[in-house]
């Protein structure tokens, strides 16, 4: 099958090579979007990513120059416009369970980092500058993790933070995991988690439920001093309530993988350009802030299995087989 590979990566590149498949990748370093989507004609998929676009107007270009497959390379896909694309008879696929360690793993190394001020720290050492002021954190044992979101990435980010740290952990999600229960995960109320935990971290879908769920009144009901960790999406939490969060200083560091605005910015070195977000901006001057460009994802067992599950589907598709990792709205994976 030919694939346009769209926001293609070398280390992704690389992993789709190694595995050998049959598949025909043209490899395109521009984003999806509708002016791009003329590159695909002469394919019969493309291959996507988090922020490539894959709005209604994506969808009807991508079918006019002749592609019948979206082959999602990540679990989410919020970005999708499922009516474009049955009206369409668009097939979409994606990878739900690539790595959930991999993402769980950068949520716990970014939280401790803004616990034990890792990037002040390491900035001072590099200018020669070696005192401790200002860089006090705190044991994780015993405290008290929230963790939003119980798929996957949620469950062994709580295995390590009850299991490894030592720490209690409650959660909220519609749909409590019994793995969690077995572990002596708490399972409560919002505003209970909210209001108990001195960790949060974010492991939900981005749904109309959970687009700003962490916003003005989430943030005011949270423990003054609180750590907030987002590798889930970034529509969950409202950038510009943060922001006031901190000012507040009711929120004691916040630590992002993802921001809500990342589309135009992520995945590109712009250390030439001037930055044009300015709730980006902002969120950067904080030295109560660490940001990552949605990089929790990569891990070379990640890659690969992103390679291998991506190929898979293609396979089912030109082999006329039913495909386990279709996607038909509602049944969309959490993580």
């Amino acid at each position: 099958m030919k694939v346009a590979f769209f926001s293609a990566k070398s280390y992704e590149q690389d992993a789709f090579e190694a595995l050998g498949s049959d598949h025909d990748f043209t490899y395109l370093d521009e984003r999806l979007t509708e002016d791009t989507a003329t590159r695909a004609a002469g394919h019969r998929a493309v291959c996507v990513f988090a922020n490539d676009v894959i709005d209604a107007g994506v969808i009807h270009a991508l079918s006019r120059a002749g592609v019948e497959v979206v082959a999602l390379r990540c679990t989410g896909c919020n970005h999708v416009d499922f009516d474009a694309a049955a009206e369409t008879g668009m097939r979409v696929v994606h990878v739900p369970a690539y790595s959930p360690h991999a993402v769980a793993e950068h949520a716990v190394a970014l939280m401790m980092a803004v616990i034990r001020q890792v990037p002040r720290a390491a900035n001072r050492v590099r200018v020669g500058n070696y005192a401790l002021h200002g860089l006090t954190g705190f044991d994780v044992v015993g405290k008290t993790v929230g963790v939003i979101g119980t798929g996957r990435i949620g469950t062994a980010f709580a295995r390590i933070l009850k299991q490894g740290f030592g720490a209690r952990v409650l959660a909220h999600d519609p749909w409590p995991n019994d793995a969690c229960r077995e572990m002596g995960v708490e399972y409560v109320a919002l505003d209970t988690l909210l209001r108990q935990s001195d960790i949060i971290s974010l492991h939900c879908p981005l749904n109309e439920e959970s687009h700003h769920l962490i916003d003005a009144t989430a943030i005011a009901a949270m423990t003054p001093g609180v750590v907030l960790v987002n590798t889930a999406r970034g529509g969950v939490i409202d950038t510009a309530a943060a922001i006031e969060g901190l000012k507040q200083e009711r929120i004691g560091a916040l630590a992002l993988d993802v921001y809500e605005k990342e589309g135009p910015l992520f995945f590109r070195d712009r250390s030439d350009e001037i930055l044009q977000d300015d709730q980006f901006a902002r969120l950067l001057a904080f030295p109560n802030v660490l940001v990552t460009g949605h990089q929790a994802f990569l891990t070379r067992e990640a890659l690969e299995q992103i390679a291998k599950q991506t190929a898979g589907n293609l396979d089912c598709i030109e082999n006329g087989l039913a495909c386990e990792r279709e996607i038909t709205p509602p049944d969309i994976s959490a993580d």
